[in-house]
C-alpha cells in the first residue's frame, strides 16, 4: 500500500553507530543525511528511507496473533472488572459512560499499563525494543502506554479520535528520539476505524490543539489540530492484521475514524522516549491547556501534583539501557 524509498547501502554502512546529546539534539558521530533515525540494523535502506519521508512505518508480522491472546484475556478481566489493578486508568466511551450492564464492556481505553505486570510485558518485549532503538536510541524510557478498546459506534460518531499529533501531550524534549509503537491485537480496517496519518507531517511543527465541536461529544483529553480539513484530504489509511506494528513519530498528524463495525477494535500502543531526553516547562506554550486540564483531574484525584512534568515522572518507566535525565 505504502512505498519507500530506496537508501544507498553504502551509504548505510558507511555512517558510525555512536550517539550524543548536543544542545538538546541526539546527533551522529558523524554527519548524517538521517534526521528521524538512527544508524541500526534493524531498518532496511527502504524502510528508513520510508520512515524519514512518511514519519510512520507498518512492520508486518512483528507478533504472532496468538502471542497477543494474553493481553485481550487481561483487558477483557479489567473492563468486566473481574481484575481491579490500584492506580490503572480505566476510560470509558463519553457516550457509554453511563451504561451499566457489566456484560457489555464500555471500556474504551486503559492507560498506565506499567502498574499491570502482565500488560507492561508489551512494553519490554524485545521486538519491540530492538526497533524502537533505531529510533531512540540504545537507552529507552516507555513514557506513555495504553490499551485502546474502539468501541462500535453509537451514531453519535463518539468513537472517532480527531487528527492530532502526540508531541501536544508530552513535557520532553527532543522530538525526533520519541517515538510510537502501536500493535494491532486484531484486524483493523476502515470499518472499524482504522489508524489515519498524514504522510510527512512529521516535518512539521508543534501545532495548536483544543477539542473539536462535536455534536455528539467528544472524549476526555481527546484534542484535536485546529483547521483540520486543510489537511484531512492528505491522511492515508493505515489497515492492519493482528501483530502487525506502526512506529510513528510525535508529530505525525494522525487519528482514526468511527467504529462502524458490530464489533469493538482493539490495539496496544507504548510512546518510548530516549532517556537522554530532558523535560521541558510548557508553561506560555500552545501545550498549557493541555496541563492544566492534566492538572486539574489530578487535583480532583487527589493527587499533589503542581507540575506537569511530575505526571510524566511518575509514568516514565526504563526498559532498555542507563537512565540519564527522563
Amino acid at each position: 500500500m505504502f512505498s519507500g524509498f530506496r537508501v544507498s547501502s553504502a551509504l548505510f554502512q558507511a555512517v558510525g553507530h555512536q550517539h550524543r546529546l548536543v544542545g538538546g539534539t541526539l546527533v551522529g558521530r558523524f554527519a548524517s543525511q538521517f534526521r528521524f533515525t538512527l544508524d541500526h540494523p534493524k531498518l532496511e535502506p527502504n524502510e528508513r528511507g520510508f520512515y524519514e519521508k512518511n514519519g510512520f512505518l507498518i512492520i508486518k508480522n512483528l507478533f504472532e496473533p496468538s502471542e497477543l491472546e494474553r493481553f485481550v484475556k487481561r483487558f477483557e478481566a479489567i473492563a468486566s472488572g473481574e481484575v481491579k489493578v490500584p492506580g490503572l486508568t480505566v476510560m470509558r466511551d463519553v457516550a457509554l459512560k453511563d451504561v451499566k450492564n457489566p456484560d457489555v464492556y464500555v471500556v474504551n481505553k486503559l492507560q498506565n499499563l506499567f502498574l499491570d505486570d502482565e500488560l507492561f510485558e508489551y512494553c519490554k518485549n524485545p521486538r519491540v525494543l530492538d526497533y524502537v532503538e533505531a529510533f531512540v536510541g540504545p537507552n529507552q524510557m516507555a513514557m506513555h502506554t495504553m490499551l485502546i478498546n474502539k468501541p462500535p459506534d453509537t451514531g453519535k460518531l463518539t468513537s472517532r479520535h480527531p487528527l492530532h499529533q502526540d508531541l501536544h501531550y508530552f513535557p520532553f524534549r527532543p522530538a525526533d528520539r520519541v517515538v510510537c509503537a502501536w500493535t494491532a491485537l486484531e484486524r483493523v480496517n476502515r470499518e472499524n476505524g482504522c489508524l489515519v496519518g498524514i504522510p510527512g507531517s512529521h516535518e512539521g511543527p508543534l501545532l495548536a490543539h483544543e477539542y473539536p465541536e462535536w455534536e455528539g461529544g467528544v472524549n476526555k483529553a481527546y484534542h484535536g489540530i485546529q483547521d483540520y480539513e486543510k489537511v484531512a484530504g492528505k491522511r492515508v489509511h493505515m489497515e492492519m492484521e493482528a501483530g502487525d506494528t506502526v512506529f510513528f513519530h510525535p508529530l505525525l498528524i494522525h487519528g482514526s475514524g468511527a467504529n462502524r463495525s458490530k464489533g469493538f477494535r482493539k490495539a496496544i500502543s507504548c510512546h518510548y522516549a530516549a532517556s537522554e531526553c530532558e523535560y521541558i516547562d510548557v508553561t506560555g506554550t500552545t501545550q498549557e491547556n493541555i496541563a492544566e486540564e492534566v492538572l486539574a483531574i489530578a487535583k480532583r484525584s487527589g493527587l499533589p501534583l503542581t507540575d506537569y512534568r511530575d505526571a510524566w515522572r511518575f509514568r516514565a518507566r526504563l526498559v532498555r539501557g542507563e537512565e540519564i535525565n527522563l
